[in-house]
This record gives structure tokens, sequence and C-alpha cells, in this order.
């Protein structure tokens, strides 16, 4: 079996030093030779190597030194030497050392007799150790607390070997007696430890009987007692009533690491609402009070466990939680409201989404570069509350409309899918929303965006002010016809286009010519043609619109949905308008505009042409418009919205399903314990 190693050195990969060469610098006077002889010595030992002939030069050489890192790189070498022979036995040549030892521990330098004490906690030698007891003891009673720190420790550690009960039977009871008057923080945790470790009994009478002063306490003896209690009511769940008083006292500490532990410690003893709210409420107050977001990260984790398990706790908790949407990192903030939609319900809803309009309103400042992603996430928690909720979506679906027109695409995107989906389920609010929309269309700049809008203006204008606002819409957003002329040398060109160069070309043949009698003659012409480029005309100087500048710039797609907006608002337009005079011219209006879209895709004004599925969709309409048929009527102005209210429906089952199967699946931890049914007890309690 491998030895076990108790120290990690930095080993430098090169020329291994010789035995010779260490044993030479060993034996000179120099003592940063000595120092560097000593690090070679302890780098080879401990990478296997065996270099025994080195012990004696170390014990007549270096031993006597008085220099404090060779004393420290001394106590290393003798930690990692082999101490006892095959058969288990202390080699002779230790004893040499005992008396080095009990030297260090008189010595008049303080440190000299901590980092010695600190070795005897790694020795595992009773023969060595035994002699060297009472010098142990004595440094409990120094006077520096370096030295009594690192003497309780030693205390502990001769009273956990093999033997060490016939070594120092009285450990616990000088410990206890050194903690009752010791005042140094680390040396009464040390003595603390030691009693939780050795005499768990002494431990919890010290801890009553000085239960007043617990919150006075420093930090580490705090986590000491702490841990204690954990222990204690793992083996012994009668008394934990009296150990969570402790833990809610400390609960008041000044450490932020105490409080913590508290609130961990209260969740994994007990299952009262009490407890479980004390923790949850610590946890949120860490949540607002730390600056490091990974603490805020890790607190939220715990958050999150408490919402799987104390559920009903954790709702009283909510606007708590949201307080910690403040922190400007996104990961924090998602993980937030990720918590915060599990915990809504009917009573604090309306906080819920209040809290999360004040946060939509502040991302319209720039302090932040990233307010575009925010905003989309605060836009997606919104969506969720008002699908679980319909009746607050009219609370913050006009809010959310001010915001079509966002720079940041996704975030526009979500808030144009939640305004259809919200249309579709929350038929009140049909009027408004579509009044709205159609004021803001304008702002739109996402041909995505845009694309959705326009469905939402083809299937919801129901009535006849909506139709003829939504057909004036689109015009206005589309600017004047045509998208682009032709024109010729001389003649006048639009506003917003500077006036091409037109170049006059004259194009000379000469070319046999077959005359009547069958012989050939020469004949020259010369054809002077004056061309001009086509030309798009942009519009209007002062507003070019949203419309009109994505189908100039080459999108077709868009182009086909604005051709299937207008047939449909046409085909409604015809149901609700009486005049056969004013259907008719829509139907022309409506007809100019489309042909004048696939006149510009099969120019040459543009780089690309028109796609074959954009072209084939508007030719479908301007076919629908000439000649309407009951049957395509019917598709056109209810199949598409009777797919759109299945796919709703679709997507609330999958959801559903999808919440019923997290909730059926069990989390297993590593150290449950197994129920066997066949053995358990039949008896009838």
């Amino acid at each position: 079996m491998e030895k076990s190693c108790t120290l990690i050195v930095h080993f430098d990969k090169g020329t291994p030093a010789l035995a010779n060469e260490i044993k030479e610098a060993l034996e000179a006077n120099d003592v940063a030779a000595k120092i560097d002889a000593l690090k070679k010595a302890i780098m080879l030992l401990l990478n296997g190597e065996t270099i025994p002939q080195l012990f004696i030069t170390i014990i007549r050489y270096v031993l006597p030194s008085e220099d404090h890192t060779i004393q420290k790189l001394l106590l290393l070498y003798l930690e990692i030497i082999d101490k006892t022979d095959s058969r288990g036995k202390v080699l002779p040549e230790m004893i040499l050392i005992c008396q080095n030892l009990r030297n260090n521990l008189q010595h008049p330098n303080e440190y000299i007799r901590g980092v010695t004490l600190r070795f005897l906690c790694r020795l595992n030698e009773s023969e060595i150790i035994e002699p060297l007891i009472p010098s142990i003891l004595s440094n409990l009673e120094h006077r520096h607390p370096f030295v009594r720190r690192n003497a309780v420790l030693a205390v502990m550690s001769v009273y956990k070997l093999p033997q060490g009960e016939q070594l120092l039977d009285s450990a616990p009871e000088i410990v206890d007696k050194f903690l009752s008057s010791e005042q140094d923080p680390s040396s009464k945790r040390n003595a603390f430890l030691m009693l939780f470790s050795c005499a768990q009994d002494r431990a919890i009478n010290y801890l009553f009987a000085n239960i007043d002063r617990i919150i006075d306490w420093g930090e580490q003896l705090q986590m000491v007692v702490l841990e204690l209690i954990r222990k204690v009511c793992r083996s012994n769940k009668g008394e934990k009533g009296k150990y969570i008083k402790i833990i809610i006292a400390l609960l008041n500490a000044s450490s932020t690491a105490v409080i913590y532990e508290c609130a961990s410690t209260l969740v994994s003893l007990s299952s009262a609402p009490t407890a479980i709210r004390a923790a949850a409420s610590t946890y949120c107050q860490l949540l607002l009070s730390q600056s490091d977001n990974n603490v805020k990260l890790i607190v939220l984790d715990r958050l999150n466990e408490l919402k799987s398990s104390n559920r009903e706790i954790m709702v009283e908790m909510v606007m708590d939680v949201l307080r910690a949407l403040s922190t400007p990192n996104h990961d924090i903030r998602r993980k937030t409201l990720d918590i915060a939609l599990e915990l809504i319900t009917p009573r604090n809803i309306d906080e819920v989404v209040m809290m999360l309009k004040k946060e939509v309103v502040k991302t319209q400042s720039g302090e932040h570069e990233k307010n575009g992603e925010y905003r989309q996430m605060l836009v997606q928690a919104i969506h969720t509350c008002a699908i679980k909720f319909p009746e607050v979506a009219s609370t913050v679906v006009h809010l959310l409309m001010d915001f079509l027109g966002d720079t940041n695409v996704a975030s526009a995107m979500d808030v144009v899918v939640f305004v259809r989906e919200i249309i579709e389920t929350n038929p009140k609010l049909r009027i408004s929303i579509i009044t709205r929309l159609l004021d803001t269309f304008y702002q739109i700049r996402a041909a995505r965006v845009c694309s959705c809008a326009l469905w939402i203006i083809g299937e919801y204008c129901l009535s006849l002010s909506e139709v003829e606002s939504g057909i004036a819409t689109i015009k206005q957003c589309l600017g004047d016809l045509p998208f682009y002329t032709v024109t010729d040398e001389g003649d006048g060109h639009d506003s917003s286009k500077p006036i091409q160069q037109v170049n006059s070309t004259t194009v000379s043949s000469r070319r046999p010519a077959i005359l009547a009698d069958g012989t050939y003659a020469t004949q020259s012409a010369a054809l002077e043609t004056a061309m001009s480029p086509p030309t798009l005309v942009q519009g209007s100087l002062s507003s070019v619109g949203n419309l009109r500048s994505l189908i100039l710039s080459g999108d077709f797609f868009l182009g086909a949905v604005v051709a299937c907006t207008l047939t449909k608002l046409v085909l409604r337009l015809e149901e609700v308008q009486t005049s056969k005079v004013e259907v008719n011219k829509a139907t022309t209006q409506a007809l100019l505009i489309i042909v004048s879209m696939l006149q510009l895709g099969q120019s040459s004004a543009l780089p690309h042409p028109i796609d074959n599925d954009s072209y084939d969709r508007i030719v479908l309409c301007i076919r629908l418009l000439c000649n309407t048929g009951d049957d395509i009527r019917k598709i056109w102005l209810q199949s598409c919205r009777q797919s759109f209210v299945k796919m709703l429906a679709d997507k609330q089952r999958r959801e559903t399903e999808e919440i019923k199967a997290k909730a059926q699946i069990s989390n297993a931890q590593p150290d449950d314990l197994i129920d066997f049914y066949h053995l358990k007890s039949r008896k009838v309690w």
C-alpha cells in the first residue's frame, strides 16, 4: 500500500540533484546552501527516492541550526521520511530527534514552538510523541495565541491516536478547563472542536452553559457549534427543539457565513413552517446584502430547492426574491425570474406583474448596453404570467406594444408573439390592441416583426372602421407608387434620388446583305439610343415607410405577407361594406400595390430578383382578388385563424404534460434509505 502524503510541494522537473551534492551542501556553513539542499532533498523524497544516508548528516549539521527557515524545512523533512521499519516498529535513530523536538517546544521563539506543535499533529508514532506530552501541555499556557491554538490541536491529535487515551487520558478535562479561561477566538474554536470530536458531552455542556453568550462568539467557533448541532440532532432527534432555538438565535450573528450556515441547518433539521420561513427570509436578506455574484447564485440555488419542497411558504417570499432583479448580472436575473414565475398565484400576480412592468420601464434608459436582452427576459416573463392569469394581460399588453419598434429584434419578436396570443385568448382586448397596433405599426423596423404584426391586422380587423384603418396604415407605410421608374434622357427624377448621368450610345453595324439578284452588298446602319437604368423611388424624404424600405431592400417574403394581408382585408371589406363602389375602389388599390411589388421583383432595379415562393404567393393574391369564390373566402377568412387556435391549444397541452412529467420525477439522493416493502412491519398502529 502506498504511503499517505500530508504535503504537496511544487517540483520543477529538471536534472535531479545527486545525493552527494546535497550532502556536501548540508555540511557547508552557508545557510542559503543548506536551505537549497534541504529543498532538493524534500523534493526527491516526495518523488519516491530513498536517501537514507542523508539522515545522519541532517542530524549533525542541520538540527543545531537556529535559522527559522531551516527549522521549518527540517520539520517537513522529518514529516515525510520513513520513521518505522518493515515490521512497523519505530527506527532506533528516530530517538535522536525527540530531544530536538523537546527543545523546540521550549524554544523562546513562538514561531518555532507553533510550527513544531503543528508538525506533531501529523505524527502517528506514539513512541516519539509520548516523551513530548508534558511539553505539549505546558504550551497550553503560553502567552502567545499562535502557540496555544496549535497546542490544542496537538493535544487533540495525540488523543485521537490508537493508544491516545492511554497516553493522555485527561485530555478532555484539560481542554475543558482551557476553554473556560481562554480568550483568543481561534484557540477557543480549536478547543471546542477537540471536545466536539473527542468528548461530545463536554462540548454540549459548555454550549448550554454559555448559551446566552453564543451571539458574541467568534465566527469560527459559531461554525463549529452549528456542526455540533447538526451531528447531535441527527443522532438524537428528540432533542431537536432546544437546538433549533440556538440556530434561530444565531441568525442574528454579524457574520454572513454563519447566517448562511444557520439557514442551511434549519432547512436540513426541520420542516416546520416557522423554521422554513426563517431560512427563506435569511436567504432573501443575503441575496440583497451580498455584492458577490457567485454568492447570489448559490443563494438562489438554495431558494430554488426551498421552492421545490416548501412552495406554500416560498409564495410569501416572491416579492423579496424579485428584488434581486436590481443586480445587473443577467444570469442572476434569469434565475430570479425562473424562481418567481413558479411562485405566482392569484393572490400575488398583480404585485409580480407590477414589479415586472417597472423593470420594463427602467430598460428604456440607455444606461446599460444589455438592456435589450434584459427586456426580452422580462417580456417572456410577463407573457408567462398572462398565459397563466389572462386577467392581467390588459394591464401590460399596451405597455409592451411600445417596444414593437425595439432595436433588439428578439425582444420585439417576443412582444409581437405575446400580442398575437393575447388578442386570441382575450377577445375583450381585441379592439384596443388593434387600435394600438395600427397606431404604432409605423415604428416597427424588423421584417419578422412586421410579418407577424401584418398577420394580426389581417386576422383581427373585423369592423368596417378597423378594416379601412388597416388598409390605410399599410398604404401609408408602403408610400407612393410606383416603387421604381424607368426614365428617359432629360426627364425629371425623383427628389429623393440623385440624378444619374444618362449616356448616349452609338451602335454601329456593318454586315453583308443579299440583294434581289442574289449578289452581296455591304450596308451600314447607325442606331443612336439614349438609355437610362431604372431608378428606385424611395418616397418623400421626410418619412420613408418601414414597409417600403424593407421591400426595396429585397425582402419579398415580407412583400408576400403584405399582399396576403391586403387580400384578407379586402375580402373582409366585402362582408362589412355595403357600398360596392368603395369595395371596388379598395380592390383596385390593393391590386395596384400588389402588381407594383411584382413588377419591382421582376425588374433589374434590385440586385436579386423575387424568389419563386413569394412570386407564386403574390400571383395567387392577384387571382383571388380578381375572382373570389365562397370556398376560397372561407379558407382565407376562417381556416387560418382556426389553425392558429389549434396551435395554441396544442401548445397549452404540451406545457401541461411537461409540468405533470416533471412533477412525477422523484429525485433520490445517494444517501437516501432504501425502503424494502417486504421487510416492512405488518403491524397496524
